[in-house]
């Protein structure tokens, strides 16, 4: 039979340990919460994004949550989309040369002499905003950039509102993850 040994106990710096590791992680359970105890998620303010391209390359996912969103409602349904468009494309075509997105996440068809309509495919939008950016710059700003809840780990301190050139990321009750522009519903 075993002898018992003496087991020591704690002392007064492992019992700070511990309080310590608690608050830490009652802070990080806190920060997922607002203040009065509802569940925040990250999102973008489209006012206040400056297409900085860090989206793309700052999420912790392979391919980041941030995609690009249309608002339909304001939308031109121009023929000549800066959104679609480089603004010194070659020729108004689908070629890729002439294509502002460089993974080619823009679907654009015909709707009737002289309009089009213009679809994100969001498995191919990695969230860089450069058609964002010729949206806002040339056009009527009807894309924008969104967190998209469906793929987001909502990261206690997310690692692209760190780097956020226009600090444009923001804790919103997730009830009403989404900021958008124009109105529109969800996206």
């Amino acid at each position: 039979m075993a002898e018992p040994r003496d087991v020591p106990k704690p002392g007064r710096r492992d019992f700070l340990r511990g309080v310590a590791a608690l608050s830490v992680t009652g802070l990080a359970a806190a920060a997922a919460r607002g203040l009065g105890g509802e569940e925040l998620v990250w999102q973008l303010d489209p006012g206040k994004c400056v297409q900085c391209g860090r989206c793309a390359t700052e999420c912790v996912l392979d391919t980041s949550a941030v995609k690009c969103v249309h608002a339909y409602e304001m939308c031109g349904y121009c023929d000549l989309c800066f959104g679609y468009f480089r603004p010194k494309a070659g020729a108004l075509t689908s070629a890729a040369e002439n294509q502002t997105c460089p993974t080619g996440a823009i679907r654009r068809s015909f709707v009737e002499d002289p309009y089009y309509q213009y679809v994100i495919d969001e498995e191919l939008c990695i969230g860089c905003g450069k058609c964002v950016k010729g949206c806002g710059t040339f056009g009527n700003g009807s894309l924008f950039l969104q967190v998209r809840h469906d793929r987001c780990l909502n990261c206690n301190q997310c690692a692209i509102a760190t780097a956020c050139a226009g600090q444009a990321f923001q804790r919103v009750p997730a009830e009403r993850p989404y900021l958008l522009k124009g109105g529109s519903g969800q996206p």
